[in-house]
């Protein structure tokens, strides 16, 4: 009952920094920063392309990112796990019908852009693994998530929570393998359920 009341503390400590006001700023201030980050760099070129994207993309080239998942053999797995193109046009028909989804997705384009350059990075190393994931059962996901839980529950029992050290392992194990962990295999379960359906 003490671990029970000690994570529900840590829970509730952690987000009540989200209530908090924020810091007041001058108004000199404000107009400053708003004047100068808006002449730092165009946002679009000449002809109204987006310079972030025109560079992400040109990287992709460069990088030669699609000759790489030629041969990786992501397609060929997907296609034997059953996911067409056809299938990922039910989900884009989904999004075009539910228009709050295209208007998160163009809100949060400023804030994905920077991150796009190093997914492009990272891709090529993680290719094979998404090629062995793409054949993982939706059903072996859901497992995943109860086993998931299981251990995290397992974790919280078994370490004492006798310091502040143990009590911190806990919380992080406890969002890790109790909240993250199991949220990520039952969004994966979904969507390949509904790729290879």
């Amino acid at each position: 009952m003490v671990k029970l009341g000690l994570i529900f503390s840590a829970f509730l400590a952690s987000t009540a920094h989200g209530f908090t006001a924020a810091p007041l700023t001058s108004r000199q201030n404000s107009i400053l920063t708003r004047t100068s980050a808006s002449t730092l760099t165009p946002e679009v070129d000449d002809i109204g392309n987006n310079l972030a994207v025109k560079s992400l993309l040109e990287t992709v080239e460069s990088s030669g990112l699609l000759s790489q998942v030629a041969r990786s053999g992501l397609l060929s797995k997907a296609q034997e796990a059953g996911i067409s193109l056809s299938k990922v046009e039910e989900l884009l028909e989904l999004a075009a019908d539910n228009p709050e989804i295209l208007v998160l997705v163009e809100a949060s384009g400023p804030d994905v852009l920077p991150i796009l350059p190093k997914l492009v990075e990272l891709a090529p190393p993680a290719l094979p693994l998404l090629a062995q994931a793409i054949t993982i059962k939706p059903g072996a996901l859901q497992a995943g998530a109860v086993v998931s839980l299981a251990a995290a529950a397992g974790a919280i029992y078994v370490i004492p929570d006798d310091t502040v050290v143990s009590v911190a392992l806990q919380t992080l194990i406890a969002g890790a393998l109790g909240v993250a962990a199991p949220a990520a295999f039952v969004i994966g379960s979904v969507i390949l359920g509904k790729l290879t359906k």
